[in-house]
């Protein structure tokens, strides 16, 4: 078959004799563009799908795509055509097989009162309270047998009613559209008692003709939905299986000489400044742009001079574009994608991704996404630096695009397509290298691209994820090349880059990325002229993402490197009473990967995670370095597109965390990769404190995604060094009543374990080298050692052994030596702790010397002690506000910070290690005041680190009568190992003596 216009779709405007509505659907061959696009599309043919159903299920299991849709077109909103939502109450009947109910449901007057309600938009395993099933998460395993395209009998299926009235001032002249803009997995659809089609691709738009169907009163939508189907094979996504009909379902009356398709074609030529605009439509009709003076006809170009759009002047111009019978709003925005030079050009500039993957997720709601919700999304990417969205894996809500073009936001749009769990057989039976399924595919490619050409933000189409490579693909990049050569495409998964503009890869290594920016791949002479892309990265599974510095770097210094996406933007928890948030497992699937769905920089509710803050820091748009002696700062602008003139700079000059003096810094408008230095002002004289100078960049004026005064970049950089935190001990330790007293503290006259310091009562003092494992530390199951967690319990650090070996009263210390070493190893970590005082403080030092051969790091070196549970308050002076690890420090920013202990704790769904600040200088909690020489990571909490790492949730945590506290002379770097690298080698807590001390004292 091949792609041919449809009637629907003609360039005729429908009379009203003939209204679009009376025109007959086509069936399921793969959907053609519209006419206005004929001249550019190829013609392609492909072996006949399988014959038709033959029974009234059959069609569950058949690869077309689906029968009785219109082709797809632009999604819009018209300014004069009537719409009515059909989102809301709908009643509900499961099933637990395709075939269990007859149709007779879709007949007017059948009797549903006992049927029970459910929410349109809405997966129904996510409402019923448990009654409708449960929801199921694999990451890359199909949940039922792998025999394509049959699924099991075991489907539940969800007969969905929604009786409805039209308006009293509906239209009567035109036609009408019923539109689905995502039911998962196949829906099969009547209207008023007649079948009007069956289709599959969940998060893609399907429409039908129905005007000829419509009643003014009492119209009947029936929706079967099944949850497994042919198409179930190409949404193999890593992500909740969710049936239902979860994005909105409308009505749209379609009047004579109406708008049907239209692309909007607006390039940009950087070198005259103009922008050229013709749009292309089925229907003739005019174009009107006020502010550029455009009034032409359809097809007609203009050329003017314009204002280019990109992610960071995301300029666009109001426009209309106006047929005999309506009048549809444009957001029009000129810009120019090409692949020039082996680079991404957008405007003839490279482009720098400092990207995010968006699955959509909402912890009750699931991908049933309201507007609100799409927009604190933007909102919140614009807030971090975020310049880029890859929609993984499958195109977002239509409402989020327009998000984009209104913020600012470069867009890969990805097409609904993964076949992942082929792997297990080696990609045999791959549907996408299988002639019967490149229908469905290239309806999917079709309706992506069709309801989408419009954005100027999408600048890259993607054929899918993780599906292997074959024939499909190969027609689907050559229909997509030929529908549209205004935008690339994109693909990971095919190393030989035969069908895409761009080399994409995964979690490739920070060595491999070098040697990918410096040209030293190998691979096709094809593959390494193309600009490479990280389509994943970072991945934020739990504590971390670290080594985003890192990266970042890599991406500043080679140009072929242009940038990446974090995997991924949210935690898919659901919100559940008994967990807070559940994960994989959590309602008893056969086949689970657990917490491996929480991998977000936000966690379910929309709280950003510290590592959120961290890559807003590692991507900011201006980098702020300076050199504090002598006064002076460098600044760059890191942005592709704009000068600074947006932000306004300040200084504040601090001692010891104290600001002393701030003002405002004037700067010269810097063009984008520009840098200059700027003197600062000759700072306060101060003596005997850490002074530093800290710079930030803040938007000058209100935009529309954050305030005046809202922070995008700082630096820091230190003048004076602080004084060594010194006790020069005066006092000799004393045996009083079984106690040893020692200036301030009392210790265990036995084991030489301090039991108070002044009033302050302590317990179990001593050294700690373990850590509740991370997501990163953990590691991914497919991946080798090095899995560091896996190798601490292995070796037994988890369970580390205390032997005291002597209590030493001499001159004026009290010393303890001690073996710390886990059952059935040789190994072991002699230790010494040394105690003096002036009498007012106590100074503690560790020094601590490896025994045998020890082949992995540590996860942690320091001490831990408990403190009574009332402690709670806790000020300290070093990095902060929030959590940092040797590779997740960038956003720790020196000063003094305060909190809770609650507030110390990074809400993990998953608990693992959290919470410690960097660079501590001091702290001061329940009492008591603790100084460092050096610096130290501090953390505090109501429960121990072993359960912390026995927790599965949340709610497993109970706070404990005493809080326990860490002062670490050393902590293991994070990585990304849960689906990525871990840590670098410069991050890892090596086994080699140590010595480092501390200094307590009553809080003042």
């Amino acid at each position: 078959m091949s792609f041919r216009t449809s009637p629907e779709l003609s360039t005729s405007p429908p009379s009203p004799s003939s209204p679009l509505s009376s025109l007959s659907s086509q069936s399921s061959a793969p959907p053609p563009a519209s006419q206005a696009s004929q001249a550019s599309a190829p013609s392609l043919s492909f072996p006949s799908s399988p014959s038709s159903p033959s029974s009234a299920v059959d069609y569950v299991e058949d690869v077309a795509p689906g029968s009785g849709s219109l082709p797809p077109r632009a999604w819009y909103a018209s300014s004069d055509a009537a719409s009515l939502s059909l989102n809301g109450a709908w009643r509900f009947r499961l099933s637990p097989t395709a075939d269990a109910q007859d149709d007779s449901f879709a007949e007017p007057g059948y009797d549903a009162w006992d049927w029970a309600h459910i929410a349109v938009p809405g997966h129904w395993v996510l409402q019923g309270g448990g009654s409708f099933g449960s929801p199921v998460y694999t990451n890359h395993l199909y949940p039922f047998p792998v025999d394509p395209p049959r699924v099991p009998t075991e489907n539940p299926t969800g007969d969905h009613l929604r009786l409805f009235d039209l308006p009293d001032d509906w239209p009567s002249d035109g036609g009408a559209v019923l539109r689905f803009d995502g039911v998962e997995s196949c829906a099969r659809v009547w209207l008023n008692g007649t079948d009007i089609g069956e289709f599959r691709g969940s998060r893609l738009p399907h429409e039908f003709a129905v005007g000829h169907l419509l009643l003014p009163h009492g119209n009947v939508l029936a929706v079967r939905v099944h949850q497994w189907s042919a198409g179930s094979y190409l949404e193999d996504q890593d992500q909740w299986w969710l049936p239902g009909i979860f994005r909105d379902v409308t009505l749209l009356h379609r009047p004579a000489g109406g708008v049907l398709d239209f692309f909007v074609h607006s390039s940009y030529d950087h070198r005259s400044g103009e922008g050229t605009l013709k749009v292309d439509s089925d229907v003739d009709g005019r174009v009107t742009v006020p502010a550029l003076g455009i009034d032409i006809a359809t097809g007609e170009p203009v050329t003017v001079p314009v204002e280019p759009w990109s992610a960071e002047i995301p300029k666009l111009y109001d426009g209309v574009l106006a047929t005999e019978g309506e009048r549809v709003p444009l957001r029009i925005g000129f810009r120019t994608v090409a692949l020039e030079d082996g680079l991404i050009r957008v405007n003839g500039r490279p482009v720098l991704f400092k990207g995010v993957n968006r699955h959509e997720w909402h912890p009750e709601k699931g991908r049933a996404l309201d507007p609100e919700t799409m927009r604190e999304d933007v909102l919140l990417m614009k807030r971090h630096n975020i310049n880029a969205v890859r929609t993984s894996h499958y195109p977002p809500h239509p409402a989020f695009l327009d998000l984009c073009d209104e913020f600012g936001l470069w867009v890969i749009d990805e097409c609904d397509l993964e076949t992942h769990g082929f792997t297990e057989q080696g990609w045999r039976d791959n549907p996408v290298d299988d002639d019967r399924w490149t229908p469905a595919l290239l309806d999917r490619a079709a309706r992506m691209v069709e309801r989408d050409k419009n954005h100027p933000s999408v600048v890259l189409w993607s054929l899918g994820n993780e599906a292997g490579t074959g024939r499909g693909l190969t027609a689907m990049a050559e229909w997509i090349h030929g529908r549209d050569g205004s935008r690339l495409v994109h693909y990971e998964g095919d190393p030989t880059c035969r069908d895409t503009d761009v080399y994409s890869r995964m979690y490739a290594f920070h060595g491999e990325v070098e040697r990918i920016g410096r040209g030293l791949d190998g691979g096709a002479r094809q593959r390494r002229e193309l600009p490479f892309l990280l389509c994943e990265y970072g991945h934020a599974m739990g504590n971390g993402p670290g080594g985003l510095a890192d990266y970042q770097r890599l991406f500043e210094e080679y140009d072929r490197l242009q940038g990446g996406f974090i995997w991924e933007w949210i935690d898919h928890g659901i919100k559940d009473d008994r967990y807070g948030f559940a994960y994989g497992g959590d309602f008893g699937e056969e086949l689970h990967d657990g917490n491996f769905v929480c991998d977000g920089l936000l966690f379910p509710d929309r709280r950003p995670s510290p590592g959120l803050i961290e890559y807003k820091k590692v991507i900011e748009p201006v980098r702020i370095e300076g050199e504090g002696r002598r006064g002076t700062v460098r600044i760059r602008n890191a942005q592709d597109v704009a000068d600074l003139s947006a932000l306004a700079f300040e200084w504040s000059f601090r001692a010891d965390g104290e600001t002393v003096a701030s003002g405002p810094l004037s700067m010269p408008v810097l063009a984008p990769g520009e840098s200059a230095d700027v003197k600062l002002p000759e700072p306060p004289e101060v003596r005997g404190a850490e002074t530093h100078w800290t710079v930030r960049a803040v938007l000058a004026s209100d935009t529309p995604w954050a305030p005046e005064g809202h922070e995008v970049a700082w630096g820091q950089f230190r003048v004076a060094r602080r004084p060594s935190a010194r006790v020069a001990p005066d006092r000799a330790p004393v045996v009083e009543d079984g106690r040893i007293r020692l200036g301030p503290a009392s210790f265990d006259a036995r084991t030489g374990a301090p039991r108070s310091i002044g009033t302050v009562d302590l317990t179990g003092l001593r050294l700690d080298v373990w850590r509740a494992p991370t997501d990163n530390d953990d590691g991914a199951s497919w991946q080798g050692d090095p899995r560091y967690g896996l190798l601490w319990r292995r070796l037994g650090l988890h369970r580390m052994r205390h032997r005291l070996d002597f209590v030493e009263l001499r001159g004026d210390a009290l010393t303890v030596r001690t073996r710390v070493a886990p059952a059935a190893r040789e190994i072991g970590l002699a230790t010494v702790y040394r105690w003096t005082s002036d009498g007012d403080r106590l100074r503690l030092t560790v020094s601590v010397a490896p025994e045998g051969d020890w082949t992995v790091p540590l996860p942690r070196l320091g001490i831990r002690l408990g403190l009574p549970g009332s402690a709670d308050r806790v000020r300290w002076y070093g990095g902060g506000p929030g959590e940092a690890y040797p590779d997740t420090r960038a956003a720790s920013r020196i000063g003094r910070w305060e909190s809770t202990v609650d507030g110390l704790q990074t809400p993990y769904v998953k608990p693992q290690e959290n919470g410690a600040r960097a660079d501590v200088r001091w702290a001061e909690i329940g009492g008591l005041r603790i100084e460092g020489d050096p610096e130290f990571w501090f953390s505090a909490r109501r429960w121990t680190n072993e359960e912390l790492d026995a927790a599965g949730h949340l709610t497993d945590l109970i706070p404990g009568d005493t809080v326990w506290v860490n002062l670490d002379h050393g902590q293991h770097g994070i990585g990304s190992q849960s689906c990525g690298p871990g840590p670098l080698p410069q991050y890892f807590l090596r086994v080699e003596p140590a010595e480092f001390s501390f200094v307590f004292s009553p809080a003042g």
